[in-house]
């Protein structure tokens, strides 16, 4: 499984992706509706058009509702599809950007704190804020209209978790060393 955001070339070794998702997709409801907007001011002014503003009044008005759904429904749509949050066995992956990628990786171990937060609006559509408090420089990560967010945090909840009992498992197979002195030959 490769997802978008993080391939599988970019994974450690025993790595595996938990859960991939994007932003909630009402994170492009303002988008939907602008661009239903733009269809419908655009076939309006195509219907009312005078006979004497064609052919070119028709190109005026196709040409300005496709930069206008070009700016406020394209661009919203790639920057939503090119936001990725991947949650691995080892890390939460963040990676964002259209032309210019940015990207975040929290190490499961280095996670502090885990909280949500969403609204009776988010709670009927199924979304919410997460946040995610790390040692480290950056520190919290807020990440808003995450889908099912309740669920997103008890699965990072759980896999760190994991990964703390792996990591101190580790540990308790570790025994010490025994060095025997070799006998020489003046003995």
């Amino acid at each position: 499984m490769c997802a978008m955001g993080l391939s599988e070339e970019h994974l450690t070794e025993d790595e595996e992706i938990v859960l991939h998702f994007h932003p909630h997709w009402t994170t492009l409801l303002k988008a939907i509706i602008l661009l239903a907007l733009t269809v419908l001011v655009a076939g309006g002014l195509l219907w009312v058009l005078p006979d004497g503003m064609q052919p070119y009044g028709t190109y005026v008005v196709i040409a300005l509702a496709l930069v206008a759904a070009f700016v406020w429904f394209l661009v919203p749509f790639l920057g939503w599809w090119t936001t990725s949050y991947v949650l691995t066995n080892r890390r939460f992956v963040l990676r964002k950007g259209i032309f210019n990628r940015t990207g975040r990786d929290v190490p499961l171990t280095r996670v502090n704190d885990i909280s949500f937060s969403h609204n009776l609006i988010e709670r009927m559509f199924g979304f919410g804020t997460l946040t995610v408090e790390s040692a480290g420089e950056r520190g919290q990560l807020v990440l808003k209209d995450i889908p099912k967010v309740e669920e997103v945090q008890s699965e990072l909840y759980r896999l760190i978790e994991e990964e703390q009992e792996r990591l101190s498992g580790d540990d308790d197979d570790d025994e010490p060393v025994r060095v025997e002195k070799a006998e020489t030959a003046d003995n």
